[in-house]
Parts: C-alpha cells; structure tokens; sequence
C-alpha cells in the first residue's frame, strides 16, 4: 500500500494514538474513511461522464490510459512489434541492409578498409 510497510504502519499508527488520543481515533479513522469514498466516487464520475462524452468507441476507456508516460510506452511497443513484423515479412533489404548468410567454409569475411 503505497510502499509502506507494516513497520511503517504500525509507527504511523503509534504516533496517530499519541497526537489524537485513544479516544478520538476511532471518529477520525470514520471520517478517513468516508473521505475515500468519496473520491472514489468522484473519480468514478469523472470517468463515466468522459465516456459518455466521448462517445461508444471509447467506452472502454480508463483514467490510466491518458498518463502520458502510458501512452508513449504503449506507441513504442507497438512500433516495436510493428517493426519487428515487418523484417519477418519483408525478404527485401532495406536502406542499405543487407540479408546476412552463413559464410561457407573457407570464406574471408567482408572488410571495408574505408570503415575501420
């Protein structure tokens, strides 16, 4: 939960019955309580009113998928798998590369002196 641990937990929750006493903690972890919920219900809301808005081809829409860091890494995949289909696909080189083959034995590899 958030990178805390229980250690962590349980100082939290020493320190929460120091400052608020035995006696106001329960009220306080109440009102914690309905303030999470209503979030949650906020958020919920907000994403159905954007799908509705929207309209019926985002209506599996999710609030994580407009984290710019999502969106970016979903294009590189997607260009990556997409290159990746097409050097299977395609036999023809490309933009000066060359189809590598086994040498046979006894064939001196290719040396450019221009390149070295």
């Amino acid at each position: 939960m958030w990178g805390v641990g229980l250690s962590e937990l349980a100082v939290i929750a020493f320190v929460a019955v120091l400052v608020f006493g035995p006696d106001r903690l329960p009220v306080l972890a109440k009102q914690a309580g309905q303030w999470f919920k209503v979030a949650r219900r906020f958020a919920h809301q907000a994403r159905d009113e954007l799908r509705s808005e929207l309209g019926p081809e985002y209506a599996d829409l999710e609030l994580r998928d407009l984290d710019p860091r999502q969106v970016v890494r979903k294009h590189i995949i997607e260009a990556m798998n997409d290159a990746s289909d097409e050097d299977d696909e395609d036999e023809t080189p490309r933009r000066g590369k060359r189809k590598q083959r086994p040498l046979d034995e006894g064939e001196v590899p290719p040396y450019d002196l221009d390149a070295t």
